[in-house]
């Protein structure tokens, strides 16, 4: 199998890098701080809607911790590099979504003229130069546990300092929280003078403590909300009383929440009524174990917790602020401000009642939650949000940017409480800003990249202008220019044409979305390939989201009544557009991008703040312009849309999970036109999407050490009809185990898949059938779970077979040696689970790298385990204390017998169950439109073939795949 890896690498890898020695003699020695002067802005008209440069996509060519560099013309001109340090993780709770902000950063701002190196700061607090494919991981878990073996450690922190002196030009820290943005790791940054994007640290450490911020803000003139202290003295059950009565709050029912003074990302944040309950919610703050693999002293999320009064009737907001001024001479420009609409529904958990922004809420996708960027308020509301945001900004003492929270409350919310006289205040309402971040979340879907795509900017383009505007404050930095849009050309300047025929460029439509239960995983897949796809300069990438069957759009002609896969409709999206969390999100934001009176609105505000940007941005020359035009989206039948793709000469890449995506549909209505598209053809779709037609193709290969799980399928007709009990006896009867797993016949991974362990957990999940639950909720059977995602719509046809036992896998807290984590597994079994990518041509797949899948909790993973960042486990490849180098080469080959045996093509994913000891498989399932998420394991296993596939080449390598398709 070695050689095969080498030869699909060696087919689409061409890697032109060089490396650059460390004693190359970048580094100069940094002694104080100077303003850099104006430059001449070139001369050019600076109207809205006439700046568009085009999108500045940058290349992500880093392969480890040594310095390797793309050579390339903007370097060969400049003859200098900059060198950023890119720092990540840290101890807080959020180390899950600094690992995921990092990779976007990554992703977005290195190319011929940038170098980015990558440090990993472990709970710890110990400090790590990794490589660039270990920020791909899903989450720190992935590689805690091998950190001392492929990371260069430093001994300490004044070590890992002395390295950043040398080895980079400046920091970029990307550390949610602790450490972070509380001014500690800046403090250590500051003492060596090191430049570093970002507030200082006294300005990080006034700003990150939200009971001094609101001090501070009150003594700014800003209104605040006003919250107690808690620190665990005995006396405050008193003293909180008095505040409750004080405020007009009842001692025992009165409303408030409660929340950590020094942790982000709404960690921690949670409703209390009355004193006791909110002390018991502030103790369990200071107390809480945040991270299941932390040492005891790091145990509890904080020492010092604030219970402030419930904004009742309040909307919240965010801003994100830019500095644009130069130097020291701070200029602060706030974007257009997203609102955070929170909805309850009907069937949300009693638990979930008093529904707040919280972590979850924030970084995974939820019908709970929904963004409009501007805010549905009055305009002058949004003007208050707008000047009072900047002046926060400028008043604080902060740097490059920052995100700001607050709350506006309408006159019908009753805010007399708060403040007089103070800003804020106008006949529409109260402006109250609430929280300060200092290193906003960077995910590709983040509010940084809402808002600044709104106004003109893309990923590269907005990072980039943040590191350069940093690097003003320092005069070692004076000689380098990296241009915010280093690949300037009209990728989307295309104003009311949906579909321009640049001839020059191959025309790719990325197609997410539909109505199954993996509808927003399909989102972050469809969004992460663009995003990729859009670094090779010869493409032209179109987003398009696949609309539900149940659009309804009122005022346009729709054919959503009649039956059949016709009637089914494509947006082609703009590039804000598809920054969002949830399909439903994304079609709601086209309706409303389409509706007169909000278009003008956006438009007007879009033109005010990028009036603002142009006139700090233009007297620097290495500001190019804005790439993002305001485009709209524009609206599609599905056989519109494939014959648009036709004319065109389009490739589709097919990112659309489960439904009419992976059960040959799609293929079909393609096929039908001559349109190429990623992945396997019809018929491997149509097997593949049936788990029992794919046992039954593959049951012939038992003796060549590929198994199948003996199935009994039954009709949820049937399993209505019948006693559960009698049910169950049936099954573990046939199948001759007491523990079953059930899962639908045919639909996507782990939506509807259950491990039963009695009549009774088979009651519950009929119960949920029959009542068409959009989910099971947590520990409703009798082994603990998570929460369960069901299809949409209710399958039926139900797929029972023998639930396979595995060991365990444990990490321990440190090793015997108190570096790092131990690796712990029985091997009772020796069944692993795995999944692994297959990628090829037809006949001649090949075999990625195998990942052994960890679960979090419950037996059976979750779709945010598989998909999200910052969950779930993945060892990639596989630990020789768990399989061997011989066992796994045979499950390797194995795996591609199962690929061409089925007639796979392009890529797909296959999960199965290995042998530790034989290399022997056991079937789960194979899907032929597998997750493409940031931090998906088909990442971590190109990562791992020699040389590494990093995203971009990965995506453009199953693009040009498609073209070469067998017929």
């Amino acid at each position: 199998m070695a050689s095969s890896s080498a030869a699909l690498n060696s087919a689409v890898l061409r890697s032109k890098t060089d490396t650059l020695p460390h004693e190359t003699p970048f580094f100069i020695r940094r002694t104080g701080f100077l303003e850099v002067p104006s430059n001449a802005f070139p001369k050019r008209s600076l109207k809205c809607g006439r700046r568009f440069r085009g999108v500045g996509v940058v290349k992500s060519s880093a392969t480890t911790t040594e310095l390797k560099v793309e050579s390339g013309r903007a370097a060969d001109e400049e003859g200098r590099i900059l060198r950023v340090g890119l720092i990540c993780g840290g101890p807080s709770a959020e180390r899950g979504i600094s690992l995921n902000s990092a990779r976007s950063v990554l992703d977005h701002i290195q190319g011929d003229d940038l170098h980015v190196s990558c440090y990993y700061i472990h709970y710890d607090l110990k400090a790590y130069a990794i490589s660039s494919a270990q920020v791909y991981s899903n989450t720190p878990a992935d590689f805690d546990f091998k950190l001392e073996s492929l990371a260069q450690g430093f001994d300490s922190l004044s070590d890992f300092v002395e390295h950043l002196a040398t080895s980079v030009d400046i920091v970029f820290p990307v550390i949610h929280g602790r450490f972070g943005e509380d001014g500690g790791i800046q403090e250590l940054l500051e003492k060596s003078n090191i430049p570093f994007v970002g507030t200082q640290s006294n300005e990080c450490r006034r700003a990150f403590d939200k009971y001094g911020a609101s001090a501070e803000l009150d003594k700014q003139g800003f209104i605040t909300v006003p919250s107690f202290l808690v620190q665990g003295s005995e006396l405050e059950e008193t003293e909180l009383s008095l505040w409750f009565t004080k405020n007009h709050l009842d001692v025992k029912e009165g409303k408030v929440v409660v929340k950590p003074t020094r942790a982000g990302s709404s960690i921690g944040v949670t409703v209390a009524y009355g004193v006791a309950d909110s002390l018991t919610k502030a103790n369990a703050i200071i107390s809480e174990v945040y991270c299941s693999l932390a040492p005891p002293f790091l145990h509890g999320i904080d020492d010092r917790v604030i219970v402030e009064m419930f904004l009742e009737g309040g909307r919240e907001f965010t801003t994100i602020v830019l500095d644009v001024g130069s130097g020291f001479d701070c200029q602060p420009v706030a974007l257009l401000p997203t609102e955070v609409e929170l909805h309850c529904h009907s069937s949300v958990d009693s638990s979930e009642k008093d529904i707040i922004f919280n972590y979850r809420r924030k970084y995974l996708p939820t019908q709970q939650v929904a963004y409009h960027t501007p805010p549905q308020f009055p305009e002058d509301v949004i003007k208050n949000i707008r000047e009072g945001a900047s002046l926060l900004f400028q008043r604080l003492g902060l740097r490059d940017f920052a995100r700001i929270d607050g709350w506006f409350l309408p006159p019908s919310a009753h805010a007399d409480y708060l403040t007089d006289n103070k800003f804020g205040r106008s006949d529409s309402g109260t402006v109250v800003f609430t929280d300060i971040n200092l290193i906003s979340g960077m995910e590709q879907t983040s509010f940084l990249f809402q808002q600044a795509s709104k106004v003109g900017f893309s990923h590269s383009n907005i990072l980039r202008t943040v590191v350069q505007h940093a690097c003003l404050r320092f005069p070692s930095l004076r000689q380098y220019s990296v241009v915010s849009s280093p690949s300037l050309r009209t990728k989307y300047s295309n104003t009311n044409n949906a579909f321009p025929k640049h001839h020059d460029l191959r025309k790719v439509f990325v197609i997410f979305g539909g109505d199954t239960s993996e509808r927003q995983v399909s989102l972050m897949s469809g969004t992460n390939v663009w995003l990729n796809l859009q670094a090779s300069n010869d493409l032209k990438v179109i987003p398009c989201l696949l609309a539900p069957r149940t659009e309804n759009l009122s005022g346009m002609d729709s054919d959503t009544t009649k039956s059949g896969i016709n009637s089914r409709t494509v947006w082609s999206l703009p590039y804000s557009v598809v920054l969002r969390h949830t399909t439903e999100e994304v079609l709601d934001a086209c309706i409303e991008a389409i509706e007169p009176v909000r278009a003008a609105l956006t438009s007007r505000l879009r033109c005010q703040v990028m009036d603002e940007l142009t006139e700090g941005l233009k007297r620097y020359d290495w500001f190019r312009g804005f790439d993002i035009s305001d485009d709209l989206p524009k609206r599609y039948s599905i056989n519109q849309w494939i014959k648009q793709a036709k004319e065109l000469g389009a490739t589709v890449f097919i990112a659309v999970h489960g439904g009419i995506g992976e059960d040959g549909t799609l293929q079909s209505l393609l096929d039908a036109e001559g349109v190429p598209y990623t992945g396997p053809g019809v018929i491997a779709s149509k097997t593949c999407m049936d788990k029992v037609a794919t046992s039954l193709a593959l049951q012939h290969l038992a003796d060549d050490g590929v198994l199948t799980i003996a199935k009994d399928v039954r009709s949820k007709e049937d399993l209505l009809k019948l006693p559960p009990l009698d049910i169950w006896h049936e099954l573990i009867s046939k199948l001759r185990s007491e523990t079953l797993c059930v899962k639908p016949a045919r639909d996507g991974c782990s939506t509807g898949v259950a491990r039963l362990c009695c009549d009774g957990d088979l009651a519950v999940y009929i119960k949920a059938l029959e009542s068409c639950l959009p989910r099971i909720p947590s520990n409703s059977l009798s082994k603990s779970h998570g929460v369960i995602e069901m299809p949409i719509p209710t399958p039926e046809l139900l797929i029972f077979e023998p639930f396979i036992e595995t060991d365990e896998i444990i990490f321990s807290p440190q090793s015997s040696s108190g570096n790092t984590h131990d690796l712990l597994w029985k091997g009772n079994s020796r069944w692993v689970e795995i999944t692994v990518g297959v990628v090829g041509k037809r006949g001649s797949m090949s075999s990625l790298t195998p990942s052994i899948t960890v679960k979090e909790t419950g037996d059976i993973l979750s779709l945010e385990e598989k998909f999200q960042g910052g969950t779930g486990i993945n060892l990639t490849p596989p630990p020789l204390s768990i399989i061997s180098d011989a066992a796994l080469e045979k499950c390797k080959k194995h795996i591609q017998l199962i690929a061409n045996t089925l007639q796979l093509e392009g890529f797909s994913r296959i999960d199965a169950f290995v042998n530790a000891d034989s290399g022997n498989v056991l079937i789960i399932e194979v899907n032929t439109v597998p997750g493409m998420t940031p931090s998906t394991v088909l990442i971590h296993q190109a990562l791992a073939e020699k040389p590494p596939m990093y995203p971009h080449r990965f995506f453009r390598t199953l693009l040009d795949l498609a073209s070469e398709r067998s017929l």
